[in-house]
């Protein structure tokens, strides 16, 4: 589970940003009717949630499959969808139990990724295989000390079976492989509306938090001026990635990249010490030609 007080600072801080919105989700080529010797092709189911401060606006029940969900961030703050998965016969309500007592998530509870946050005004997508049983989708930024689901975002999303032909997984341009603690790109990322994929070969959990930086600033900046009292305009605004997903997954997202400077973060607790990822050397700077 993310670090609540670390990521509601950090990317609480980047709702104040200043940078012209330069990167911003893109339709994905995969919403597109493909045909294969003149048969359609299965596609994603798109699933539209909007965000709002504080609550989600979303379908209670969807059937599994290939899911494409866009998150509309239309409130004032940052917003992100972290879609978890409820296990051993465990319940929506046992999982808003857990989370009021805090500490370690319990075991029961998985983190399934979903489109990472978004600035106010903007959105986000993530596209996955979603499989029958019960989920909750959640916002785990905290602003002004209270973390967005004790304020009513959360809600829970049942996945029923799946009906007709099963979506092929949209097709990348480029990959990016998460380590325990680091991000490797397939290929270097090119101007224009790249659908990313994004796999999670570690031992634990993590994330992948996109950033678009201001010019001449890098992660380290960011990070060190969130950590130094957030003087001075956000060096970097959040515009969507992968929330968390646990290790052998792997989800995609598409973002429309204008030439510039950008960054991958991940702000994930560490298993061992608690630390977010970040403090571990998890940030990963890159330029888009």
């Amino acid at each position: 589970m993310p670090s609540v007080t670390v990521v509601g600072v950090i990317l609480g801080s980047m709702a104040a940003a200043t940078l012209s919105a330069g990167a911003q989700t893109a339709t994905p080529a995969h919403r597109l009717a493909r045909t294969v010797a003149g048969a359609p092709v299965a596609k994603a189911l798109v699933i539209t949630v909007t965000g709002k401060d504080f609550k989600f606006d979303a379908p209670d029940e969807i059937p599994a499959g290939l899911t494409e969900f866009r998150f509309l961030n239309k409130g004032p703050s940052i917003h992100h969808m972290q879609i978890l998965k409820i296990t051993n016969g465990k319940t929506f309500a046992q999982l808003r139990t857990a989370l009021d007592k805090g500490g370690r998530p319990p075991r029961w509870m998985h983190e399934a990724g979903g489109p990472n946050a978004a600035a106010p005004g903007t959105e986000s997508n993530a596209t996955l295989m979603l499989e029958p049983g019960n989920y909750a989708i959640i916002c785990f930024v905290d602003i002004g000390g209270a973390p967005h689901f004790t304020k009513g975002m959360i809600r829970p999303l049942r996945v029923t079976a799946a009906t007709g032909a099963v979506a092929p997984d949209p097709k990348p341009d480029v990959t990016a492989t998460l380590f325990d603690y680091n991000f490797k790109l397939s290929s270097p990322i090119l101007a224009g509306a790249r659908t990313i994929r994004v796999q999670n070969i570690a031992k634990q959990p993590h994330e992948v938090q996109l950033v678009q930086l201001a010019p001449g600033k890098t992660a380290h900046d960011f990070l060190a001026w969130a950590g130094g009292g957030m003087k001075g305009p956000p060096p970097a605004k959040p515009i969507g990635g992968i929330a968390g997903i646990e290790p052998g997954m792997s989800e995609s997202f598409t973002a429309n990249f204008t030439p510039g400077n950008y960054a991958f973060i991940c702000f994930i607790s560490d298993a061992k010490d608690g630390k977010p990822h970040f403090m571990h050397g998890m940030t990963k700077d890159f330029s888009v030609k």
